[in-house]
């Protein structure tokens, strides 16, 4: 049985265990194979997101490359216009370089011109203080020509009295001695003596006549003189006048630049007008701080403008005061009188504070008598409340 029992353990099956070998070899084979295919899926998915990322990365780099030919291109404009910008400025810089130079050349001979013109106006003023010293002179000696003319006239008179008193008593005389036939060696020389006297005085009459004369010429020739001297000194005035309506278009120019377009601020004539409103508040003539804003630009380019204004030209600011016709009756200020005469002072005073010589400012007040509009509204009264300001000549 020991025997039967060893046989049956040797003669055990094995395919069943190698049947179980090759299921499990399958099995992990097929597992394999899975996974390869798995590995092959995800890898060929990994390449296929790769590809489309090399892709996309491929047109980015498209699209960069794009963008750096259009910067490039870009670059090499601004490099182009910074090249033409560069020579423009080193043109302008030239051209300015010119103009700074031409200016200075131009300055320069406007100051030589305005040396010129200095000495020319300083001879101008000598030559008519000259000439005014030249008229007055020749008046005189032409007034004590015209006396000596009417001396003369008045002896030549006597003279021609004289001379014919003189020829009827000669005449009487030769009558005389013609009646009697006979003369005496003294009656003789008396008339010798007064026929030399009557030639004596024909003489002095020629004389005195060729004097007139010569008198009435001399007298002729100065009136010429004179009236010429006179076109010579109403040239010079009128220059002086040109000279100053000038600088006074000069000033008034400037000023609109400073002041600016302003409705309460105009020119009318030859004066700058401000509406009263500008300056004081209603029926007051302290200025107000607007009112000193506005003066104290008037009064800077008034300075500017002075300071190319000729010694000689006698220029003075006249200020004017003007009111409406609404009565104002105050302890200050008892009519419109007073109150356009103070308004016209208190501006002429801060001019002085601002550095305007007070010998070159005049102020006057007009009260309500020189209105620009005669209506009588409150547009028409707030016109007429206003300071005028002119440049003119004392």
């Amino acid at each position: 049985m020991l025997t039967a029992s060893r046989r049956s353990r040797q003669s055990v099956d094995i395919w069943p265990g190698f049947v179980d070998a090759l299921a499990a070899l399958l099995l992990v084979t097929m597992f394999v194979l899975m996974v390869f295919v798995l590995a092959q899926f995800f890898l060929g998915v990994a390449l296929s997101g790769r590809d489309e990322a090399l892709a996309k990365l491929d047109r980015q780099v498209a699209e960069l490359a794009e963008l750096l030919s259009l910067e490039r291109g870009r670059t090499e404009s601004l490099r182009n216009s910074v090249t033409q910008l560069s020579a423009e400025l080193q043109s302008s810089l030239a051209a300015r370089e010119a103009l700074t130079a031409k200016l200075s050349a131009a300055e320069s001979a406007r100051d030589r011109m305005a040396a010129d013109l200095a000495a020319e106006r300083e001879k101008l003023a000598a030559t008519i203080e000259a000439d005014k010293e030249t008229i007055e002179t020749q008046l005189r000696e032409l007034a004590a020509l015209r006396q000596d003319i009417e001396v003369l006239r008045s002896l030549r008179a006597e003279l021609e009295s004289k001379l014919g008193g003189e020829t009827a008593r000669a005449e009487a005389a030769e009558a005389a001695t013609a009646e009697a036939q006979a003369m005496s060696e003294e009656q003789r020389r008396q008339v010798a003596l007064l026929n030399r006297q009557l030639l004596a005085l024909r003489q002095q009459i020629a004389e005195l006549s060729a004097a007139l004369e010569a008198s009435e010429a001399k007298a002729k020739a100065q009136q010429v003189q004179i009236a010429d001297l006179g076109k010579r000194l109403n040239v010079a005035l009128a220059s002086k006048v040109a000279e100053l309506a000038r600088y006074r278009s000069e000033f008034f120019g400037r000023l609109r630049d400073v002041l600016g377009e302003r409705p309460d601020i105009r020119i009318v004539g030859d004066r700058f007008v401000f509406q009263s409103e500008v300056l004081f508040a209603s029926g007051s003539a302290d200025l107000g701080p607007g009112g000193r804003d506005q003066l104290a630009r008037l009064a800077d380019t008034l300075l500017e403008v002075a300071r190319r204004i000729p010694s000689d030209l006698d220029w003075v600011l006249r200020i004017d005061g003007h009111t409406d016709r609404l009565p104002i009756r105050t302890v200050q200020f008892p009519s419109n009188w007073e109150l356009s005469a103070a308004r016209a002072i208190s501006v002429a005073k801060f001019l002085r504070s601002r550095g305007v010589p007070p010998e070159r400012l005049v102020a006057a007040g007009f009260s309500q008598y020189h209105p620009l509009d005669d209506r009588d509204d409150e547009i028409s009264f707030r016109r007429n409340r206003r300071i005028e300001i002119k440049l003119t000549q004392r």
